[in-house]
């Protein structure tokens, strides 16, 4: 006879609050914006050096640059980090002029989008919330969070083509969406959830079974998207140190499996540190033996404004 199954938390008896009442450490207000920039005039590139990191920056841009001259992915593999310090307008810019073709995201990309869009500020300062248990309680993220995962069950999408179809249809958004501009621009979007680990899975009513399936789809949509990356594409992990590493490789994987591509692809990590996974996962594994792979290191916030103002003067 099998023995009882181990106690468990309910989730119907956990408290949350409407994010109205959770201050936000960055707004709207806060964001790059590149409505005024020109990438007329001198390039940047004369005051970055051909050596060491400044000749593997350069490489990057010119690799983004010949992908999409070349009609190749240019995929964008992102945490939330970027979000969270300030890019949203950078992202939704290089996807809008078709620089960015293909998006994969961790599942907190879903909810610091969702919360810059509709109320205009995101992000909270976890040591202020934790002892009390009220971290990550915003009872309206979580509640968009559900609906989409409800959406995509109903339509068969995963869990990034929901998130973004609701975004785009939303009549009160108030700050820019990564999400839903990637819906708008058809430019598929995959988000990769690890179940605990988003603010969204301590709220009443959380279903991981169909969040299962979204995920699950999202994973067969990224597998389908790397092929596109052959002979010359792209792949920028931008600010997630396990989660999408671990993902991309089992898509690159399955995808030769199944078609036999994608091989001479070029990679890039950008981080603050430079982790093993991402290092192994993005950077070496998938490029051999015939593709290349770069690390940059540096802050988001101004490693990824730099590469775009590159990216840019090429395609101008």
């Amino acid at each position: 006879m099998n023995k009882p199954a181990y106690p468990a938390l309910d989730l119907s008896l956990a408290t949350t609050t409407p994010l109205e009442h959770r201050p936000s450490k960055i707004t709207h207000a806060m964001l790059a914006d590149p409505a005024n920039y020109s990438a007329d005039g001198i390039s940047i590139d004369i005051l970055i050096p051909p050596v060491l990191k400044g000749a593997d920056l350069t490489a990057v841009a010119d690799a983004w640059a010949s992908a999409i001259q070349r009609d190749r992915a240019v995929i964008l593999g992102m945490g939330a980090h970027p979000i969270k310090v300030g890019l949203s307008r950078l992202i939704v810019d290089l996807i809008e002029r078709g620089y960015i073709n293909g998006l994969a995201g961790t599942g907190a990309v879903a909810l610091h989008d969702w919360e810059m869009a509709i109320h205009g500020h995101t992000s909270e300062e976890v040591k202020d919330g934790l002892p009390e248990g009220r971290f990550g309680m915003a009872s309206d993220t979580a509640v968009a969070y559900w609906k989409a995962v409800e959406l995509a069950q109903r339509e068969n999408y995963g869990l990034g083509q929901a998130v973004g179809c609701l975004l785009s249809t939303a009549s009160n958004n108030v700050g820019p969406s990564i999400l839903a501009t990637c819906y708008n621009c058809a430019v598929p979007t995959t988000l990769h959830v690890t179940i605990g680990a988003d603010t969204a899975h301590m709220h009443p009513g959380s279903d991981g079974g169909s969040l299962g399936l979204a995920a699950m789809r999202d994973f067969l949509v990224l597998g389908q998207l790397v092929t596109h990356l052959d002979d010359g594409g792209l792949y920028i992990n931008l600010g997630s140190a396990v989660t999408l590493p671990e993902v991309f490789l089992k898509a690159i994987n399955i995808a030769r499996n199944i078609t036999g591509t994608p091989h001479k692809i070029v990679t890039a990590n950008f981080d603050m540190l430079q982790h093993y996974r991402p290092s192994q996962n993005v950077v070496d594994r998938p490029t051999q033996p015939d593709g290349r792979g770069y690390r940059i290191t540096g802050h988001h916030e101004v490693m990824f404004p730099l590469l775009y103002a590159m990216v840019r003067k090429r395609l101008n």
